[in-house]
């Protein structure tokens, strides 16, 4: 099909700004508020600069832990159905907030079911006897349904103690390992490895002992820094023999000790096998992160364990602190990801075992009659995790402490989230610049907001188009129903990122999860063409600015008549379509033939690819 193009000289708008608010008050939970647009940059309040061209850390996820009695509170105290709603509303990145990392116990913590004190194998004095049989009771479970819900999500594994056995005082309590047992340790994470990726679990990395300067009364170890490096050097050779990619974490304790794991890196021949440090939020400052950061920068970051409790009970104090010190603190000083505590607790704080009792979960289990309350950190959690996507780049962003404080990210497909808490005691109207534009925003005091745009995403111009003679309509296309269009190539379906309703959200491929950003209605406005309709927004399939470019993004947009939203599908073979864009002739194409999730939907010359030929699937009639 050929087209003669002539382009008008209208200008592309302002980009649209999608944004999401939390107040102290609890007025607004993470609630949808009505878009914003870039403009001109005018006027003289404070300004927040985003910056895509400086780049930081790659984020790897926002999450939580389910210890032993989280995942037993999650997998028997709800009924099938109140699990699916939890579950979907923390790890389903459409219909929920997308958690994509958890931090799992290796053996018992001090949150465990009736107390009960174990770990992988309790038998004296090899790891031949090694079973994760606990664990497949509840922990598995959930932990395989929140990967089905969110196939990226990473999982950090962290040992409370190892085997009573291998220790000084033969206890899980306290004590220091054994010299003569630091083999057996090693062996014992090999085999975690390989026990949970053969339940389809991949361990993406351990830590080498949770707070270990913390002797407790119940299972801890204490480790001093030539302790882990030691093990270091044992460890990474048995995973590298064993093919296993997992990576190696020191410390995995508070902020206030950085030289710890400063001086494990300093050992050149540990330092060859660990993959960075992790810290914990109860003792210190988040800036000692940056302190290892400089004293390493080869190094990665991670935070992985924070908890609220009946100690802080107010709301706003919490949105404030939470978001101050983790979401934003945290990954300005290069963590890459954030985890909490528990997943899930009861309504008496447990169940527990011999730690804290007053700790508040990220959600509340009612155990006599499954209801379900989402905490203030579920929603701290989901400011970032459900628009900061896993393969993000932290980008630059102007932050003023205790004011407009800011985060900013760049997702794998292009698109900006920026984190935004008002931690002034006044309402604050401030700017946000970027890219020679500008929008202005009021927050009240102690709100949290998250934006998110696609760069370059104005409004499509209107080509002049000298068409060819009209295709014929597709016979078998019913403009009655709702199709999941998925890629032949990687089976995954067609979707508006973060379930926008804006103009100018990106197209990109997600697993099928039922989302109404996932289902497409055809209709034929003429010609052989059909615009292609999402259900969730009413907003047509677009090709931004009317490019006629290889690789130009596919977003959606109010429907114009414009050529650029006009479709025509052609059957491609083995029951799937291409489908071409009738001011360019170009193809609706998955960028780089990938299999992700996340990865954007483009125009591309057709070359008779899979990852241009797609499935078009009947999901329910259009009412």
């Amino acid at each position: 099909m050929t087209q003669a193009i002539t382009m008008n000289q209208a200008e592309a708008a302002a980009e649209p700004v999608s944004v999401w608010v939390t107040t102290a008050d609890q007025s607004k939970l993470l609630a949808a508020q009505p878009g914003v647009n870039f403009g001109s940059d005018t006027g003289t309040a404070t300004t927040i600069d985003v910056d895509a061209s400086t780049t930081y850390q790659t984020m790897d996820g926002f999450g939580a832990s389910f210890t032993d009695s989280s995942a037993w509170l999650v997998n028997t105290k709800l009924n099938a159905a109140q699990r699916s709603t939890l579950m979907g509303n923390l790890f389903d990145p459409n219909a929920g907030i997308g958690l994509s990392m958890v931090r799992q116990p290796i053996g018992a913590s001090d949150f465990t079911v009736n107390s009960a004190d174990y770990t992988y194998d309790d038998t004296c004095c090899d790891v031949n006897d090694f079973t994760i049989s606990h664990d497949r009771a509840d922990t598995i479970p959930v932990l395989k349904q929140a990967k089905t819900l969110n196939p990226d999500l990473k999982i950090i594994g962290s040992p409370w103690s190892p085997p009573a056995w291998m220790k000084t005082n033969n206890s899980l309590n306290g004590g220091t390992l054994k010299p003569d047992m630091y083999g057996p340790y090693t062996d014992y994470f090999v085999k975690y490895a390989q026990a949970y990726a053969a339940e389809g679990l991949p361990i993406y990395a351990v830590t080498l002992q949770n707070e270990p300067h913390n002797e407790a009364g119940y299972p801890s170890m204490r480790m001093e820094p030539a302790d882990q490096a030691k093990a270091a050097k044992l460890l990474g050779p048995k995973f590298a023999s064993n093919g296993i990619g997992t990576k190696i974490i020191v410390w995995d304790h508070n902020w206030d000790e950085p030289n710890f794991p400063t001086d494990v890196l300093n050992d050149p021949a540990a330092k060859q096998y660990i993959a960075g440090s992790a810290f914990h939020c109860y003792a210190g400052d988040v800036n000692a992160q940056t302190t290892v950061h400089n004293a390493h920068p080869d190094r990665d970051l991670w935070f992985t364990e924070c908890s609220g409790g009946d100690w802080a009970s107010d709301f706003g104090a919490n949105l404030k602190w939470n978001t101050q010190q983790l979401i934003i603190g945290a990954t300005r000083n290069w963590a890459k990801s954030v985890t909490m505590w528990n997943m899930a607790l009861d309504q008496n704080h447990g169940p527990t075992n011999g730690g804290c009792s007053n700790c508040r979960g990220v959600v509340t289990v009612d155990t006599n009659n499954g209801n379900v309350a989402y905490n203030v950190e579920y929603y701290v959690l989901g400011h970032a995790a459900k628009f900061v996507k896993p393969g993000a780049k932290r980008i630059a962003s102007t932050t003023y402490g205790n004011d407009i404080e800011t985060a900013a990210f760049q997702n794998p497909n292009g698109s900006i989230a920026l984190v935004a808490l008002n931690a002034n005691s006044a309402q604050r109207t401030f700017k946000v610049r970027s890219a020679g534009q500008a929008f202005t925003y009021t927050l009240p005091a102690g709100a949290v907001a998250t934006f998110t745009w696609q760069p370059g995403a104005g409004p499509s111009p209107t080509p002049t188009v000298t068409p060819t003679a009209s295709p014929t309509p597709q016979p078998g296309i019913k403009e009655n129903v709702y199709y999941k269009v998925t890629a032949r190539h990687s089976g995954k379906a067609l979707d508006v990122t973060d379930v926008s309703t804006s103009n100018g959200a990106a197209i990109q491929q997600w697993d099928y999860a039922g989302g109404n950003n996932q289902k497409w209605r055809f209709v034929n406005v003429g010609g052989g063409y059909y615009k292609i309709v999402s259900k969730h927004s009413g907003k047509a399939l677009d090709v931004r600015s009317a490019s006629t470019s290889n690789g130009a993004t596919v977003q959606q947009w109010d429907y114009t008549s414009g050529t650029n939203q006009q479709w025509q599908v052609i059957d491609a073979g083995a029951g799937a379509y291409r489908i071409v864009a009738r001011h360019s002739g170009k193809a609706l194409d998955v960028t780089s033939a990938s299999t992700s999730n996340g990865a954007a939907i483009q125009q591309w010359d057709y070359t008779a690819g899979t990852n241009q030929q797609f499935i078009l699937t009947e999901i329910e009639p259009v009412p």
